[in-house]
């Protein structure tokens, strides 16, 4: 049919494929759940939204708040709202979370990892061109597990003035964090699995850890695997979170590295591991980088390969050109203006 509806208007044909276009575009759209967090969380979130919107990411945000609420029989729980998006979703991006010190509910962080069954969290650490630390050629990736260990949170009052806190390792979650780790390095193509223990100190536990490591070893010919002890690879470092903190370090700490946390069920959350920074918050001086990369890991692992390798581009080439930086990055601009940058360069590689 030839013509136009009205004056100005497209024709019924044209009309008619973009009704199609739309309903494509509706199916092809992926619904994640945002948890903005707290201190500068909302203004990172934003930023992130804002990069997304830009590179055309077919993402729908669903918001969600989270704090700690008490349940059935006093048991410290996430709200139903946003553990009911996260099972409708399977996907979440989160930003920092507050955890009072040695009072108050326990870790947010910690309730999300045992919710939804989180138990590796992965975190790649490259080296990012133009971005000055003291070590270059940077590229690794922390693979650690998430729900037991020091994560196990299981503490008690012995008598008055002694507390004990119990370090739970179990065969099943060590076999299948050590899987989780050879099969990630299978897919991306990594030559190498190393695990990183205190077997000569903790016979037990991490000796059962270790165990685990070397079955599974048996089964990826192709992947060599080492074993190390912690001291000898963070000197006196003590804790596997340590460990994943320092590596952040190497490539100029934690505002530029990304996390993934992966559970069972097809569940994964990405996350900043800074923190919340309440001496900034709603100043516009945030610097949005970690989560934003997590995001990128977010699209990644939703398949959605050609947008997230595009935000990255235009991340790193922002980075690497120096001109707008947050004061973090070694600049003067504002949240803003650093996120502005990265749209017009996301728009401009289309």
């Amino acid at each position: 049919v030839a013509g136009a509806l009205w004056p100005g208007s497209k024709t019924w044909v044209s009309y008619k494929l973009d009704q199609v276009f739309d309903e494509v575009l509706v199916c092809t759209m992926q619904t994640v759940t945002l948890i903005p967090g707290d201190g500068i969380g909302p203004e990172i979130s934003t930023a992130v939204m804002k990069i997304f919107e830009a590179a055309n990411a077919p993402i729908r945000w669903e918001e969600r708040n989270v704090t700690a609420i008490k349940g059935p029989g006093g048991r410290w729980m996430i709200p139903p709202d946003a553990k009911e998006s996260m099972d409708r979703s399977k996907i979440g991006l989160k930003g920092p979370l507050k955890t009072p010190i040695a009072a108050g509910h326990p870790s947010m962080n910690l309730l999300l990892r045992k919710t939804f069954d989180l138990y590796a969290n992965v975190r790649p650490c490259v080296s990012i061109e133009g971005y000055q630390t003291p070590y270059t050629d940077v590229n690794l990736v922390t693979i650690r597990e998430n729900t037991e260990g020091e994560y196990s949170g299981i503490e008690h009052v012995i008598v008055d003035g002694v507390v004990q806190s119990i370090k739970l390792i179990t065969e099943e979650a060590s076999r299948r964090i050590a899987e989780y780790a050879f099969e990630y390095a299978r897919n991306n193509q990594r030559a190498s699995v190393t695990a990183v223990h205190k077997a000569n100190i903790m016979r037990m536990s991490d000796g059962l850890f270790l165990r685990k490591c070397r079955e599974v070893a048996e089964t990826y010919k192709d992947i060599k695997f080492t074993e190390m002890y912690l001291d000898t690879v963070c000197l006196n470092v003590t804790d596997a979170l340590c460990f994943s903190d320092l590596c952040a370090g190497l490539i100029g700490g934690l505002g530029v590295t990304p996390s993934g946390n992966i559970g069972a069920n097809g569940v994964a959350i990405f996350e900043s591991v800074h923190g919340t920074a309440p001496d900034i918050a709603g100043m516009d001086l945030a610097n949005p980088t970690a989560l934003l990369l997590s995001a990128v890991m977010m699209l990644r692992h939703m398949g959605l390969h050609d947008h997230g390798n595009k935000i990255q581009t235009a991340c790193f080439d922002t980075i690497r050109e120096k001109k707008v930086l947050t004061k973090d990055l070694g600049g003067n601009s504002k949240c803003s203006e650093f996120t502005a940058e990265i749209c017009r360069r996301v728009q401009d590689l289309d």
